[in-house]
């Protein structure tokens, strides 16, 4: 009935998704960024071992050993030392780029179905393309039950779980900015470049997918065009954290200005009825009430990701958690629907916090620079060469490549903002680590509800239990 919401980077974490799991509800963890996480990670010394443990596990020992080689540091690096980075990954995908991202991607389902039987799930945005493939064949290999994926039409990612559920060659189309019509960009991946000597791997069970949407229109037509490739839909508003789908028709704002939503912005359920497939709601149904709300309009449950977020399984830094929620039990909790931020241009929620970057006198101290590249897109050169570009980047690189002026306007870096997030800052040269920027979803204001006598901490089991009170 409850869908535990797949927050990146890190902040729905295996912690997290088990701890969910483990209580009888769908656990997910957040496929953004998880090579870059799982490197930071090795480089911090692998405290606890878990990395190691599930590395022992992955059905390629020569790869693991080779992401040991490269990243681990016993006893972690010191503190100023800056991360080593992981290669960016690009349309040719090199190999190391994609041996690293499949194991992260296997790491992190790994440990989330660790000790218990019950199925776990992964989220994927669908604008973040280029590592897709490796990604979910990572997931698959650790036993992924079901794949979620919002942020986008993510149109052919059953044929992709069918094609590596057999080990064979998948492909994904990229968007490319730029690009003569009827001329495909294709991601490739082939399971038998990462194959080692030995038995062969048997056939991998083929997850469930819930692609998110926020209309009917959309979900009509990704049933008209995949029909049967679809366990249900997540159906997502605007009051969801994270990247929401931007209001339909001439955007227009609010007086603070955030961008107005209206009637034509209203789900038809009654169209989600007819299609004959399960729904879950998100965006605001945290609270009994909502989900009850949510039954009675024949959804299958929910998608709850703000209160998850906020609780000690999260992989949320745990100063950055407490001060969030000690602003909410103070009345104080506001959340800022940015229509600039994200380079994805796509609007991104944001937790306003003292000394962080929602405050824009802090993020205007802040030296752009783009050293993870996730929300890079790509674009078709004058010469006809694939290149790669972002709004966040610093602003002399980005009008180079052709980019426009107006698109700077507000960008942010959220790659290096989401992996401070979870207490890995990159280390800078001026002796200042990376800030961090939090998204949340509108509900923030109401995480009080589950805190026992205004203490700040509380955990997955107390949400649970007040959500299924």
């Amino acid at each position: 009935m409850i869908i535990q919401g797949g927050m990146g980077a890190g902040v729905s974490n295996w912690r997290l998704a088990r701890a969910v799991s483990w209580l009888g509800q769908l656990g997910v963890v957040a496929g953004t960024a998880l090579d870059q996480i799982l490197s930071r990670r090795l480089q911090d010394g692998d405290e606890e071992g878990h990395v190691r443990r599930a590395l022992e596990h992955f059905p390629f020992p020569k790869i693991a050993q080779k992401i040991l080689d490269a990243y681990y540091i016993p006893g972690g690096r010191k503190p100023d030392q800056p991360y080593k980075p992981a290669r960016m990954h690009t349309v040719e995908s090199s190999l190391p780029a994609q041996e690293l991202c499949i194991a992260a991607n296997f790491v992190e389902v790994f440990l989330a179905r660790e000790g218990h039987s019950n199925p776990v799930g992964i989220n994927f945005l669908e604008k973040i393309q280029m590592p897709h493939l490796p990604s979910l064949y990572g997931a698959m290999l650790a036993g992924v039950a079901v794949v979620i994926v919002g942020a986008g039409i993510p149109m052919e990612f059953p044929a992709a779980i069918a094609a590596l559920a057999e080990h064979q060659p998948a492909s994904y189309p990229l968007n490319v900015v730029g690009n003569p019509a009827g001329e495909a960009v294709r991601m490739v991946l082939d399971p038998a470049a990462f194959r080692e000597s030995g038995p062969s791997l048997p056939a991998l069970s083929r997850p469930a997918f819930l692609p998110i949407v926020s209309s009917s229109t959309l979900a009509t037509m990704m049933v008209r065009r995949i029909k049967g490739e679809m366990a249900g839909f997540v159906i997502e508003g605007p009051l969801a954290g994270g990247h929401n789908a931007p209001p339909r028709g001439q955007m227009q704002f609010t007086g603070d200005g955030q961008p107005l939503y209206g009637s034509r912005d209203a789900v038809d359920l009654e169209i989600f009825r007819q299609l004959g497939l399960p729904f879950w709601l998100a965006g605001g149904y945290g609270s009994p009430e909502k989900i009850k709300e949510a039954l009675a309009l024949g959804a299958a449950g929910v998608q709850v990701g703000t209160p998850f977020a906020l609780c000690v399984e999260s992989g949320l830094a745990p100063d950055l958690r407490r001060a969030l929620v000690a602003k909410a039990l103070a009345g104080k909790a506001k959340v800022f629907t940015d229509a600039k931020a994200s380079p994805t241009g796509f609007p991104f929620k944001v937790a306003e916090l003292e000394g962080t970057l929602s405050e824009a006198a802090v993020y205007a101290r802040r030296q752009r620079v783009c050293d993870l590249g996730f929300l890079r897109e790509v674009y078709r050169k004058p010469d006809g060469s694939l290149g790669y570009r972002c709004a966040a980047e610093p602003e002399k690189a980005y009008l180079a490549k052709g980019g426009r002026a107006e698109d700077l306007i507000g960008r942010k870096c959220l790659c290096n903002a989401l992996v401070a997030n979870i207490g890995m800052p990159q280390p800078l040269r001026d002796g200042t680590k990376e800030l961090p920027l939090v998204t949340l979803g509108d509900d923030f204001e109401n995480i009080g509800r589950f805190c026992r006598a205004g203490q700040a901490d509380f955990s997955a089991a107390d949400v649970l239990r007040i959500l299924q009170a």
